[in-house]
């Protein structure tokens, strides 16, 4: 077991989600294991999503040598339940603080792997989606779809952290940071959805739906007039005969 680098907590959201930990170690050389500790299922609240964006920035920024970061659960049953949609929805400012994880993810400037250690459910498929690289749990575990792998869920399967570390070193992932252009990279292989991901691409968005809410609006109210209209016509044409 190796000794581990930092431990960042993850504060408690409520009685159903007591708080826990995201804990670093570093298993080989510049691979560094990001394990979270969240019951009972770790979700993926606020504090939490703080949490990991802490321990992402930690590692790019904490004087580490550039490497491969994996991450995975200290749960076995799960790497994550997704969210807590109650919370979520009542919670301000959980959407975007949640797609600001994915825009770390998605631009990261090291690998990332997801360890998926467990079963991983909607939006924690959709967090392990957002990594370079994901396992997919062996021999069992569902990602809401059994195939991972066949689909493209996933890039292999594997059952331990042993497993993670073949897989690391057979793609020569820890190499792949050393020019320092890899986020750049990713900036731009995924521009398309960062730009809908970022705040100003939600609040586009917003605006859009708001005018389609409108449009579908005024589309209806038409609908009635006309309706009303017709069926006064017809009354009419009824009438002369």
């Amino acid at each position: 077991m190796s000794t581990p680098l930092f431990s960042v907590p993850i504060a408690p959201c409520g009685p159903q989600h007591p708080g826990g930990t995201i804990t670093c170690t570093e298993p080989r050389p510049a691979v560094y294991l990001l394990t979270w500790i969240s019951p009972p299922d770790n979700r993926l609240t606020v504090a939490f999503c703080r949490a990991l964006l802490q321990a992402l920035d930690i590692v790019e920024f904490g004087g580490y040598k550039p490497g491969v970061v994996v991450t995975t659960s200290g749960i076995p049953k799960f790497y994550s339940n997704g969210l807590d949609l109650e919370l979520a929805i009542n919670t301000e400012g959980f959407w975007q603080l949640f797609y600001d994880v994915w825009v770390r993810f998605l631009t990261y400037p090291m690998p990332t792997v997801a360890l998926l250690n467990g079963h991983t459910f909607a939006g924690g498929l959709m967090l392990a989606q957002t990594h370079d690289y994901r396992l997919a749990p062996s021999p069992k575990g569902f990602l809401c779809l059994n195939e991972a792998v066949e689909h493209g869920l996933a890039d292999a399967t594997a059952s331990s952290l042993d497993d993670a570390l073949a897989f690391v070193a057979d793609r020569q992932l820890v190499e792949k940071p050393a020019a320092g252009v890899y986020g750049v990279i990713k900036t731009e292989l995924h521009k398309d959805l960062l730009a809908e991901l970022r705040k100003e691409g939600v609040d586009a968005q917003e605006l859009r739906f708001q005018e389609d809410q409108r449009r579908e609006s005024e589309r209806r109210e038409f609908g009635k007039v006309w309706f009303q209209q017709y069926t006064q016509e017809e009354k009419k044409d009824k009438a002369k005969l």
